[in-house]
């Protein structure tokens, strides 16, 4: 008898349509797996009152900011229960702190054994083209553990094609790949291994080593590789995206540089795929 996992899942939330929007999708994600989800809110030290020279004390911070979102939270398990069905293999919980974001999410991670982060971004807009600057940006380069970003215009559908844009020079580690794996296997999707270049070049060993490793990894699993000639990085994404359909990107943070051209150019606004299609970012 195949042994039932439990996932346990960060839900970082500023209480804003778009964090809920991206609470929802989890919920729907994972709606046939045994999950614990936190519902985390963090307030800033940013936050605290300019003029005075000190950080308030315990006492302060629970009366004047832990208890309000608390009741807050609460308010966000009670939409749960309103919007979704009863569903016995979720279970969760609510936390609420004054600290450093990216401190909170690490601590979090550690001590829950948290194994997604799903958070919501306001898609272009909010993903600047510097990745400092974007809370999003900063959880996905900054926290090491694997990370859905929702887009707030994305509304849950079930995953058919998940497109996997890379350049082949990093070696790929199969522990990283892992929740790629998962999702595939669980979910009965297919993989569109993509690489982009801007004139036609042949892979040089490594590359194509990363390449046949790659094969032998998704043996098993319902792949295939493509390979797009484009001046343009992020329009030839976008077409991609477009004529497939594509449900969800997935990109390794290990590839920094590939993945700045992806999410942070500078041409931005122009780009739609990533205001509606959520990508999935595994880490080391």
């Amino acid at each position: 008898m195949k042994q039932i996992l439990m996932k346990n899942i960060l839900l970082p939330t500023d209480f804003s349509e778009n964090s809920w929007n991206a609470i929802a999708y989890a919920i729907n994600f994972y709606k046939h797996d045994v999950c614990t989800f936190y519902v985390l809110n963090v307030g800033g030290f940013k936050n605290i009152v300019l003029d005075s020279p000190y950080i308030p004390d315990s006492n302060v911070l629970e009366q004047a900011y832990i208890n309000p979102s608390k009741i807050k939270l609460r308010k966000i398990l009670k939409r749960i229960s309103r919007e979704f069905p009863a569903n016995k293999k979720h279970k969760f919980y609510i936390l609420a702190e004054y600290s450093y974001l990216i401190d909170s999410l690490r601590k979090h991670v550690k001590e829950k054994k948290i194994d997604m982060i799903v958070m919501g971004t306001k898609g272009a807009s909010g993903l600047k083209e510097k990745i400092v600057g974007s809370n999003a940006g900063d959880v996905i380069t900054k926290v090491a553990c694997t990370t859905l970003i929702v887009p707030e215009n994305t509304k849950f559908k079930a995953l058919k094609e998940i497109a996997f844009p890379t350049d082949f020079v990093e070696h790929f580690n199969i522990q990283v790949l892992e929740p790629l794996f998962e999702v595939i296997e669980n979910k009965g999707v297919a993989l569109r291994v993509v690489h982009i270049h801007k004139q036609e070049v042949l892979l040089n060993n490594d590359q194509q080593n990363n390449k046949n490793l790659l094969k032998d990894l998704f043996y098993n699993y319902n792949y295939s590789f493509h390979t797009l000639t484009n001046e343009k990085f992020e329009d030839a994404v976008q077409c991609f995206v477009e004529s497939r359909g594509i449900d969800m990107i997935v990109m390794v943070a290990k590839n920094l540089n590939y993945f700045q051209q992806l999410f942070f150019h500078s041409n931005a606004e122009k780009i739609s795929y990533h205001t509606n299609v959520p990508f999935l970012v595994l880490h080391e």
